[in-house]
């Protein structure tokens, strides 16, 4: 199955929200990595930064899917296949070159001392709605789906996460929205969030993305808004770090993706 992609907001007003230092990850050609992406930070929340190394971002492909830890296949549309709509916010910029490959297919965790690379950046406010082209989510026993950001611990301490919170809503026609309640604040525990669980599932690690027991992220249980099914997931920045004003403005504000996968499918 071929993913699909359609980008309300042009990368050109994504453009507008970055430095010139980053028009790279504003080009609308395949540039690959940036040198702003290799020698960014891991951190992109606010519990400091790590010298340690980040995981490969590889996501190798088998027929009809992603090669799952026990060798068989996970389907494909278990995981984002199409971006809606992404409407960037200030400061935003960071992987926008590797759109919208970088949310589809499994997460590429660091676990709990590192946060992916493999990941785009919402910036202030900046919003994303994604589906699964043919899936969707069912209400089943437990969680149902995962949000992937590249949340860790500053310096191990799980009562300091590194967080980038976004508030997380669902839709079965991609209209009508039931959204997830997120405790914002300046500590832990969040309620639910995106943004605050390291990931553990890495395609280098033999992890399964959609074991929720093993795999790390943010875990959604869509029964707990009354409905059986979703057919698209919203995820909205919660930011309210300023975008500075200086020439080089960072490209790394806000919520930062990786992936979403489903473990509860229409489509198993």
């Amino acid at each position: 199955m071929r993913s699909k992609s359609v980008f309300v907001v042009a990368l050109s007003l994504a453009c507008a929200c970055v430095s010139s230092a980053a028009l790279l990850a504003c080009s609308s050609s395949d540039a690959g990595t940036s040198a702003d992406e290799k020698d960014a930070a891991i951190s992109l929340g606010d519990a400091g930064y790590l010298d340690v190394d980040v995981p490969d971002g590889d996501k190798p492909r088998v027929d009809g899917g992603f090669e799952g830890p026990d060798g068989g296949v996970i389907r494909e549309d278990r995981f984002i296949t199409e971006v809606v709509s992404f409407t960037p916010g200030e400061c935003a910029g960071f992987g926008l070159t590797k759109m919208p490959g970088v949310v589809e297919g499994p997460p590429v965790g660091g676990g709990e001392l590192a946060g992916s690379l493999d990941v785009v950046s919402f910036g202030k406010g900046g919003e994303m709605i994604v589906g699964f082209g043919e899936n969707a989510i069912v209400d089943g026993p437990g969680v149902d789906f995962i949000v992937f950001e590249n949340a860790f611990w500053a310096g191990g301490n799980p009562n300091a996460p590194s967080a980038d919170l976004a508030e997380v809503s669902v839709s079965e026609d991609g209209t009508t929205w039931k959204t997830f309640t997120c405790t914002d604040g300046t500590a832990p525990p969040f309620g639910d969030c995106a943004g605050w669980h390291p990931v553990y599932s890495s395609p280098s690690n033999g992890i399964s993305p959609i074991d929720p027991a093993k795999a790390g992220g943010d875990q959604y249980d869509i029964g707990k808004l009354g409905l059986t099914t979703a057919r698209f997931v919203k995820i909205r920045d919660l930011g309210t770090q300023a975008c500075p004003s200086t020439p080089n403005r960072p490209t790394t504000v806000g919520f930062d993706l990786d992936a979403i996968s489903i473990v509860n499918a229409k489509l198993p």
